[in-house]
């Protein structure tokens, strides 16, 4: 690591929310609305926003853990803001406090945890499972 993640640092991704990010089995009775797991990647994206500037050109984060509440339905053409800010940082386990904002209103808020990893040292350990 060039430094160690800050307590507040803050990082964020907006989106469009278009058809690809839509839930799949919207139907005439259902309407169309963004799917929890684009949402959950999205957030995910700006923790890494949050962390990238303190890594090294060799390493990266992995998500470890996310506990998100999916507060608010978000129709196709609204803008959505993900934001993530940096709670606590030990070593190489990060803590950020995420939360999502469409147009309206928060439409989600939780918690998500990264590892900070050697690419080299992680490549190893995939190498080491597809030979099996």
């Amino acid at each position: 690591m060039k430094s160690s993640p800050k307590v507040g640092a803050i990082g964020e991704v907006q989106f469009t929310v278009e058809k690809q990010y839509i839930i799949g089995f919207a139907d005439e009775q259902m309407p169309a609305v963004l799917a929890t797991p684009w949402l959950i990647w999205f957030l995910e994206r700006a923790a890494r926003e949050a962390i990238d500037p303190c890594l090294e050109p060799d390493e990266r984060t992995v998500g470890t853990h996310i506990d998100v509440r999916h507060l608010a339905p978000t129709p196709p053409g609204q803008r959505v803001t993900c934001r993530a800010r940096v709670v606590h940082s030990e070593k190489t386990v990060v803590s950020l406090q995420v939360e999502a904002w469409d147009e309206q209103e928060l439409i989600a808020r939780g918690m998500h945890e990264r590892r900070i990893i050697r690419c080299e040292r992680f490549a190893k350990r995939v190498q080491a499972k597809t030979r099996q």
